[in-house]
């Protein structure tokens, strides 16, 4: 079943707890890491502006009709963006919850000043933005280290903060592309322009960030020294095409996309099962599993079959096998069928949609799901975290935050300003809950 609720989760004892993390982060690399460290008890504070709307990460301020009909339109619940479509925003959502989030405008000389303030009381500040952006700012590491020298300081542009390329834009399909992610997926009879992005390099870097952040406190926690973390997003997802790397260094020999296939398992492919749109992904990793194989789906001669009997054989008749194999398959359930073949050791599963993902019998037993409640965008299904600590449970303690929802907290309990402060705060647009009228129209002509 489906968790509605967070069971009871004592803060105190999480990991992270009484970490403070500044959050300066953009579109999914950043928030992603963040949102981990909130997961681990670390108080995070989103710090966003009301004159600059970050399009990328919270959506468009005010989408026109163009957007909403076009695919990125499915990000707002029910395509409809409604009164404050920036907190309807599902791509920001999933990744916002555990996080606070603070406003203020930091091309002003005030917003930098409240700034400091906020910065000198928390232990880690995390951003990737464009190379520069915040030194520009005036909030650069060597300006924040002034305020406090203990601080942990993580920046992670597309490809990092040195080198020919340090001062470039990059989304994940650029960061993919650069290290060759994208060119050896795909078909080998399709060239890059087909292949479908997936974004693997943001969700590769946001894990590597929280790994060095948390390095760098345990090093700080042993020494009392803070440091600056110097973090390329693209280098990041190199070692996640380790073989291909190493099959060049090693043997001169470059890869080239496999579609399903595979330099080492054989036969390897997803294969048509029964009823429509159904498939199975099928792993062969020896020659004893292929015996296997071939006993399960009744046909045990194929083991001794001249054109089958090892992996050699096995990859050049790769398409007479797929022929094989896709006739059994399409006799039976994806869900079956790869329970049949496990039992037997061999490596299989079905091929899910997304929906069927949310459905799926083991994730939902796993409790891998939560319902999260949130108060523009209403109760939906959120993917949680791949890992569980025994003794330490985490679960969706707070759903991702509206646009300056905690503004009031920041200024008053955090940074001691008084209420006339404050109204005149938001009077110069450094508090509000709502974009002003100038970022509201930008990109609607």
């Amino acid at each position: 079943m489906w968790r509605t609720c967070p069971p009871e989760v004592v803060v105190e004892r999480l990991p992270l707890h009484g970490i403070r993390l500044l959050d300066i982060t953009v579109v999914w690399a950043g928030p992603f890491a963040s949102m981990i460290f909130g997961d681990l008890g670390a108080e995070v504070i989103r710090v966003e502006s009301v004159t600059t709307p970050g399009h990328m990460t919270r959506g468009h301020p005010n989408p026109p009709p163009n957007v909403i009909s076009s695919p990125r339109g499915a990000y707002y619940v029910d395509r409809d963006p409604g009164e404050r479509p920036w907190n309807r925003y599902s791509y920001f959502n999933f990744a916002a919850r555990q996080k606070l989030a603070a406003t203020v405008d930091l091309t002003k000389a005030q917003g930098r000043e409240i700034m400091m303030r906020l910065i000198a009381t928390s232990d880690v500040l995390l951003e990737n933005n464009r190379n520069s952006t915040l030194k520009k700012l005036g909030i650069g590491y060597d300006e924040v280290r002034k305020v406090r020298p203990d601080i942990i300081y993580l920046s992670a542009p597309a490809y990092g903060t040195t080198g020919p390329y340090a001062n470039f834009k990059g989304f994940g399909a650029n960061t993919e592309a650069v290290v060759g992610h994208t060119w050896l997926r795909g078909y080998p009879d399709a060239d890059p322009s087909m292949t479908f992005v997936v974004f693997h390099s943001d969700a590769a870097a946001g894990a590597s960030a929280v790994f060095a952040l948390v390095a760098a406190l345990e090093h700080r926690r042993r020494t009392g020294e803070g440091q600056f973390i110097d973090m390329s997003q693209a280098e990041n997802m190199i070692p996640h095409l380790t073989q291909a790397f190493m099959d060049y260094s090693m043997n001169g020999r470059s890869q080239t996309s496999l579609g399903n296939r595979d330099t080492a398992m054989t036969p390897q492919g997803a294969y048509k099962a029964k009823g429509e749109d159904q498939w199975i992904a099928i792993s062969i990793e020896s020659d004893a599993q292929w015996a296997a194989f071939c006993a399960t789906i009744g046909q045990p001669s194929l083991a001794k079959d001249l054109r089958f009997k090892t992996v050699i054989a096995r990859r050049r008749n790769h398409d007479e096998l797929d022929g094989i194999i896709a006739a059994w398959t399409q006799q039976h359930d994806a869900y079956k069928a790869p329970a049949t073949l496990q039992a037997a050791g061999i490596t299989a599963m079905p091929v899910l949609k997304y929906e069927e993902a949310h459905y799926d019998p083991h994730l939902t037993e796993r409790g891998f799901y939560e319902l999260v409640a949130e108060p523009d965008a209403g109760v939906h299904l959120h993917p949680t975290r791949g890992f569980r600590l025994s003794e330490t449970p985490i679960h969706v303690r707070s759903p991702g935050p509206m646009l300056g929802e905690h503004n009031r907290y920041v200024y008053g309990h955090l940074l001691g300003y008084s209420a006339a402060e404050m109204r005149r705060f938001k009077e110069e647009k450094h508090i509000g809950k709502r974009y002003d009228a100038a970022a509201m129209t930008v990109g609607t002509s």
